[in-house]
C-alpha cells in the first residue's frame, strides 16, 4: 500500500513546538511520511525568537530537488520562508518539478510571517516575493487575521483601506477578498484573532475574555463559504498550532480527503491538541500532537516478552514457575503422594482446558485462530492419553481419577478461566489461558537444563519431558504466536486489563500446585 508522503518546505523551531518539528509530529500522528527542507534555522522557544539563520538559496534548491528526485510527494506544505531569495528558489523548484512530480504543484501555503511572541519572521520584500511567487493558484493559503491584512497591504500597492474585521461577515469578507485579489484556489482564514459568543442564537465577536466562547475558521473556495466552528480554547498552549493546522490539511489531502473534510479534520485535530495539552514551558506552550494516538509499552512481536518482564507479572510468574512443587519433581524429591494428588487434579483440569480451548475455536472469527485452538485441544487429548499412561506407574487407573472431586484450587481455576470465556472476548480467554500453556513449558525446560545430567532414577521424569517435547513447545509456539498477532490491536487501557487476567490466573496456577503439594507457599 502505498504511503501518503508530504513535502514540508519551512524553517526549524530549536524548541520543537512549531515549524518542521511541529510538521514532522503532525505528519507522523496522521501516518504519513514527512520529508523536510529546511529553510532557515531559529533559536527560539515558548517565550519568543532570539536569532534565525537563513539557509543558502542554493543549499535549499538541492533539498528540494533530493527529495523529488528520489521519494516524490502527495502535498507540498510551506511554511516559513525568511528571505526574499528563498521565496524565489522555491517558486522555480516547484515550478520546475511540477511536470514530472504532479504532487509539487498542490500546495498548501501557511503565510509565516510574524511569531506569536511579535518577531518579524518574514521581511516586506519576501512577502511581496511571496504573493507574486506563491500565493496565486495555490491550493489553498492558511492566513490569520493580521497575515491576511499584512498580505492584502503588500499585495494592493499598500492599500490602507484594508481593515481587520470585527464580526463574522468582516472574517467572510476577507476570506473573499484575499481570494479575489491575491488568488488562490482556496482560503482558509484562520480566526483566532477574532473570538466569537453566541447572542440570541446568533455569532458575534466577544468583548471581553468572559465571553469568548466560539473561534470560527473560514473557508472559501471561490465559490462557497465554508465555517469551521470550534470551542474557545482557554489555554495558552498555542505554539505552532498555525504550522500545525496546515500540516494537518496537507496529510488529509494527501490522504485523498477532499478540501472541506481535510479542513475540517484538521480544525478538529489542533483544537483537541490544544485543549489535551500539558504546560511545562514558560510561554506559550506546544500542543498535544499525539492526542489521536495510542502509544503501546512494547514493540509489535514482543507482547508475551514484556508481559513476563513487567514489575507487576514478575514476582508470580517466578512464584508460579520456580514452585517448590515443581523443583522437588526437577530433582526427584517431591512426595509420591503429593504428586498422585497433583496427577488426578490435573486431569480433571485439563477437561476444563480442552473445553476452554474448544469455546475459544468457537469465539474465533478466522480459520488460523480455529485452527490453532482445534490443534491445542487435540493436543490435550494426546496429553491426557499420555497423562493416564503416566497415572498407571503410580496405581492410578481413569478410573480410579474420575471418581474423585475436583479440589478447591482446580474448582476455581477451571471455572475462572470458563467465566472469562463466557463474559469476555476470544484474547481476554487466551490470556486467562496462557500461565498454564507458558508456564509449564517454561518450568519444563528450566528443570531439564538444570537436571538433564542427573535424572537417573527421577520418578517424575516423563513429566518434565512431556513439556520439552517437540510438540509441545509447538503448541507454546503457535498460542504465543496468535496472542500476540492479536495484542498489537488492543488499546494501552485494554492490554492492562488482559495483564490483570493474566496475573490472576498465574495466581490460580500457583494454588493449584499449593494444594496438590499440600504445601503453603509465601
Amino acid at each position: 500500500m502505498a504511503i501518503p508522503r508530504v513535502l514540508v518546505i519551512a524553517g526549524s523551531d530549536s524548541s520543537g513546538g512549531a515549524g518542521l518539528e511541529a510538521d514532522q509530529k503532525v505528519l507522523s500522528a496522521h501516518g504519513v511520511y514527512a520529508q523536510t527542507c529546511t529553510t532557515a534555522l531559529t533559536a527560539q522557544n515558548t517565550l519568543g525568537v532570539t536569532d534565525v539563520h537563513i539557509t543558502p538559496p542554493a543549499f535549499l534548491a538541492k533539498q528540494i530537488d533530493a527529495c523529488l528526485n528520489d521519494i516524490g510527494c502527495d502535498v507540498v506544505k510551506i511554511g516559513m520562508l525568511a528571505s526574499a531569495a528563498t521565496v524565489e528558489i522555491v517558486g522555480d523548484k516547484l515550478a520546475e518539478w511540477r511536470g514530472q512530480v504532479p504532487g509539487a504543484g498542490r500546495v498548501v501555503l501557511d503565510p509565516v510571517m510574524v511569531s506569536t511572541s511579535g518577531h518579524q519572521l518574514l521581511p516586506g520584500d519576501a512577502v511581496r516575493g511571496m504573493l507574486g511567487r506563491l500565493v496565486r493558484g495555490v491550493e489553498l493559503v492558511t492566513p490569520n487575521v493580521p497575515e491576511a491584512v499584512l498580505m492584502l497591504k503588500e499585495g494592493s500597492e499598500g492599500d490602507d483601506e484594508v481593515r481587520s474585521p470585527g464580526d463574522l461577515e468582516g472574517l467572510k469578507t476577507l476570506a473573499r477578498t484575499v481570494h479575489e485579489k491575491l488568488g488562490p484556489k482556496a482560503v482558509l482564514l484562520k480566526g483566532g484573532h477574532v473570538p466569537m459568543c453566541r447572542r440570541n442564537g446568533t455569532l458575534v465577536k466577544a468583548m471581553s475574555e468572559e465571553d469568548r466562547e466560539v473561534v470560527v475558521d473560514v473557508l472559501y473556495d471561490g465559490v462557497e463559504v465554508e465555517l469551521v466552528e470550534s470551542a474557545y480554547a482557554k489555554s495558552r498552549n498555542t505554539h505552532g498550532t498555525g504550522c500545525s493546522l496546515a500540516s494537518a490539511v496537507a496529510a488529509n489531502l494527501a490522504q485523498g480527503l477532499e478540501l472541506k473534510k481535510a479542513v475540517k479534520r484538521a480544525c478538529q485535530y489542533v483544537g483537541v491538541g490544544i485543549n489535551t495539552s500539558i504546560s511545562f514551558s514558560k510561554g506559550a506552550g506546544p500542543i498535544n500532537h499525539f492526542h489521536n494516538m495510542q502509544r503501546m509499552p512494547f514493540v509489535e512481536g514482543k507482547f508475551v516478552e514484556y508481559l513476563l518482564d513487567r514489575e507487576d507479572v514478575k514476582p508470580v510468574w517466578k512464584k508460579y514457575t520456580h514452585h517448590p512443587f515443581a523443583n522437588q519433581m526437577g530433582d526427584g524429591t517431591l512426595p509420591v503422594d503429593a504428586f498422585k494428588e497433583y496427577l488426578v487434579q490435573d486431569y480433571l483440569y485439563l477437561i476444563h482446558f480442552a473445553r476452554t480451548n474448544a469455546l475459544a475455536a468457537y469465539k474465533s472469527t478466522d480459520m488460523d485462530a480455529i485452527t490453532a485452538s482445534a490443534q491445542i485441544v487435540m493436543h490435550i487429548d494426546r496429553e491426557m492419553e499420555l497423562h493416564l499412561d503416566y497415572c498407571k506407574e503410580f496405581g492410578l487407573s481413569k478410573e480410579d481419577i474420575v471418581k474423585q472431586k475436583e479440589s478447591l484450587a482446580c474448582v476455581a481455576y477451571s471455572r475462572y478461566v470458563l467465566d472469562i470465556g463466557q463474559s469476555q472476548d476470544w484474547l481476554a480467554l487466551q490470556m486467562s489461558l496462557a500461565p498454564c500453556l507458558l508456564g509449564y513449558g517454561a518450568a519444563a525446560q528450566r528443570l531439564h537444563a538444570q537436571y538433564a545430567e542427573k535424572h537417573d532414577g527421577n520418578k517424575y521424569w516423563k513429566w518434565i519431558e512431556n513439556y520439552v517435547a517437540d510438540d509441545y513447545q509447538e503448541a507454546v509456539r503457535v498460542g504465543s504466536a496468535l496472542i500476540e498477532r492479536n495484542a498489537a490491536n488492543q488499546s494501552p487501557s485494554r492490554i492492562e486489563e488482559l495483564v490483570r487476567i493474566f496475573i490472576r490466573a498465574t495466581e490460580m496456577e500457583v494454588q493449584f500446585w499449593n494444594f496438590g503439594a499440600h504445601c503453603s507457599v509465601e
